[in-house]
């Protein structure tokens, strides 16, 4: 026997439950069906296990920060900028502050917090069914036939597929989205990493876990360069953090063969003015060793590193050191380069790029131009913006103007 509802939503995450709930104050009946045991399980990870809710800046200073899709998000994004994210959660009970970099976060540090409220925005009028994989998806007449897992058939008028990308599949965004909207007539753009650390030729095993703040990187290949300024981790194999983060989602489409990337340790000073800081710590540890000389220019731990980088001896004194030595370390440290191997794959991505084809969509409905009734919003789209809480506030975004057009629609008509 098939359960029908005006509205079924494939996926409880940002999207998927943002949609639910719009759609239910519009008065439609609404059901959410979701894969996994809880709702929105990728929510819990997101800003290391707090929650960078959204981006409370001005809209048009949001739009900057998205890589694809920014011209798409502008009608979604300004009917339900960050301001409305910020209210709607404050109204549930949930505080928030906004921290460096305008990232909101609930003041709890909790993502559970988060999740708990958008939760009960959702199902407040409508109705959650955990552990409910969707198989298939078919457009009967006017109407949708949704199969899943556990044999159950789920008839509506309307369908919101809101499975999000292929990043951390083990959270269930493992592209059934995109296979849906496939089915139904859609084109998806190949899904690729997007905010991935950079795998790197060179080792640096030796300096993993070391974080360094206000360094200026720059990659470049065949035809492109990118640059950024911020910070940098180093891992077992490559570079994370916030800059290596954001230049993956500007590359993640380039010929990566013969691509370098480039750390400035001194941005703030000039060829000039670095080489007379060094002769400056050269003359303070003048009767040092090399490798007990550095300890104000750089970071303890990087030293080694640099050192052998240079090709010098740590073990020389510094008043020892030539003109053409320090030469090598000056231009080390304004130009430490890396030959980079590859992006980190998908499974180690923030989020994807790729996805439904934003030609095939109405952006102020996000309704599918295609298939009447059938909307697609967050991740599953081909959008994709920076770190700093800008995926998530367009997964709402996208939920909410779906989940109004919806909703609306049913009532009228």
């Amino acid at each position: 026997m098939k359960r029908y509802s005006d509205i079924i939503v494939i996926g409880a995450g940002a999207s998927g439950l943002a949609a639910a709930g719009k759609a239910a104050e519009k008065g439609a009946s609404v059901t959410v069906l979701e894969r996994n045991e809880k709702a929105g399980k990728k929510l819990y990870i997101t800003g290391k296990g707090r929650c960078n809710l959204t981006n409370n800046c001005e809209t048009r200073d949001f739009l900057s920060n998205v890589v694809n899709g920014q011209k798409f998000l502008q009608s979604s994004l300004y009917r339900f900028p960050p301001s409305y994210t910020v209210e709607l959660f404050e109204s549930l009970g949930v505080k928030l502050k906004t921290e460096r970099g305008n990232r909101v976060f609930p003041v709890s540090d909790k993502s559970s917090d988060i999740i708990k409220a958008l939760k009960e925005y959702a199902t407040a009028n409508s109705e959650l069914v955990l552990n409910e994989r969707v198989t298939d998806i078919k457009k009967v007449s006017e109407t949708f036939e949704i199969k899943t897992e556990r044999g159950n058939v789920f008839e509506s008028a309307k369908i919101v597929i809101a499975c999000g990308g292929k990043s951390y599949s083990s959270t269930g965004s493992s592209g059934d989205g995109y296979t849906f909207a496939s089915r139904l007539g859609h084109t998806v753009v190949k899904p690729v990493a997007a905010l991935a650390p950079i795998k790197l030729r060179t080792s640096v095993s030796a300096i993993e876990g070391l974080s360094l703040k206000n360094v200026g990187v720059t990659v470049s290949g065949d035809g492109f360069s990118e640059s950024g300024f911020g910070e940098l981790l180093f891992t077992s194999d490559g570079v994370s953090g916030p800059v290596p983060l954001t230049l993956s989602s500007l590359i993640n489409r380039k010929n990566l063969k013969g691509a370098v990337l480039k750390i400035d340790l001194k941005p703030a000073l000039s060829d000039e003015k670095l080489d007379i800081r060094i002769l400056s710590d050269f003359q303070k540890y003048s009767n040092k060793q090399l490798k007990n000389a550095l300890f104000d220019l750089l970071p303890r731990s990087l030293i080694p590193f640099i050192i052998d980088y240079c090709r010098l001896n740590g073990e020389n004194a510094v008043n020892n050191i030539t003109r053409k030595e320090r030469e090598r370390l000056l231009n080390s440290l304004k130009g430490l380069s890396f030959e980079i191997d590859s992006l980190y794959g998908i499974e180690h991505a923030i989020v994807t790029s790729g996805g439904v084809s934003l030609k095939e969509i109405n952006p102020t409905t996000m309704e599918s131009k295609l298939v009447k009734g059938l909307y697609v919003v967050g991740e599953t789209l081909d959008v994709d913006a920076l770190t700093g809480g800008f995926n998530i506030q367009i997964a709402l975004s996208t939920g909410f103007a779906a989940g109004e057009s919806a909703g609306g629609s049913i009532n009228n008509g």
